[in-house]
């Protein structure tokens, strides 16, 4: 199913495990998403579930999103997301329902989407990642300077692109192949393994993973069994019996006595 749910970043924590070992989490607040509207191919050319999540005041919903909202019953929200749904899985939603946490399970791999932390104006060194040159011997304000940027007379310019210093984060960002730890159905929290994109507080969107799930176990390029060899040993070996009967009963009997 590729129903996704909406939700705020709550912060991390750490859960133990039965071993005693400590998972690093991310608590996320999935409460309170509620159905908008289902579109149907019949009727939208293709199948969805439109959501909403939080809150807004209704001073601050324009006349559209009202009367979209009222059609629904739904209270309105700062979120409204859609999340492609086969047609065969819209039967158990219906408009104004609740969607809970529970359409996940532990052990699931998701996709986390939000909007990553601003940083600010940032260096090439902290934004790209570049290395600093070095910072004695002659050098005396370069240390942290992105180097030669343009080119010779010709061509004459910067091409675009170029990697340079300039405003770093705030951009839409999604981690994949995050495991769910557990899943609280009764408070609508999900926790994760692992960092997501955001601040505390900040709106995500969860859905299952649109990565191939690899299966747990030996490589299938592992080195072959110890039984493959004889079998091709024999394999090989079975021709040159063959020939060898074969040539056992064309020869002829030998004679008594000699």
């Amino acid at each position: 199913m590729t129903l996704g749910l909406v939700g705020r970043k709550v912060g991390m924590t750490r859960v133990f495990t039965d071993d005693g070992d400590s998972l690093p989490v991310t608590v996320l607040d999935v409460s309170d998403n509620r159905v908008t509207q289902i579109k149907t191919p019949a009727t939208d050319g293709y199948s969805a579930v439109q959501v909403t999540f939080g809150r807004r005041r209704a001073s601050r919903v324009n006349k559209a999103a009202a009367g979209h909202l009222a059609k629904a019953a739904v209270e309105a929200g700062h979120v409204l997301r859609e999340f492609r749904v086969p047609e065969s899985e819209l039967g158990n939603l219906k408009v104004g329902g609740k969607i809970g946490a529970d359409i996940f399970k532990a052990g699931q791999i998701v996709d986390v989407s939000g909007t990553s932390q601003g940083k600010g104006f940032a260096g090439v060194i902290k934004r790209h990642h570049f290395s600093s040159n070095r910072a004695s011997h002659g050098n005396s304000i370069l240390h942290n300077k992105p180097g030669s940027t343009g080119m010779a007379q010709d061509p004459g310019r910067v091409f675009p692109g170029k990697r340079m210093a300039g405003h770093l984060g705030a951009v839409q960002r999604t981690v994949q192949g995050l495991e769910v730890v557990r899943v609280d159905a009764e408070r609508q929290l999900l926790l994760v393994k692992g960092s997501v994109p955001g601040s505390r507080g900040r709106d995500i969107v969860v859905r299952p993973t649109s990565k191939a799930i690899r299966a747990k176990g030996p490589s299938p390029k592992a080195a072959p069994s110890k039984a493959a060899p004889a079998a091709a040993q024999s394999a090989k070996s079975a021709p040159a019996a063959a020939q060898a009967a074969k040539a056992s009963q064309a020869a002829p009997p030998a004679a008594k006595g000699a």
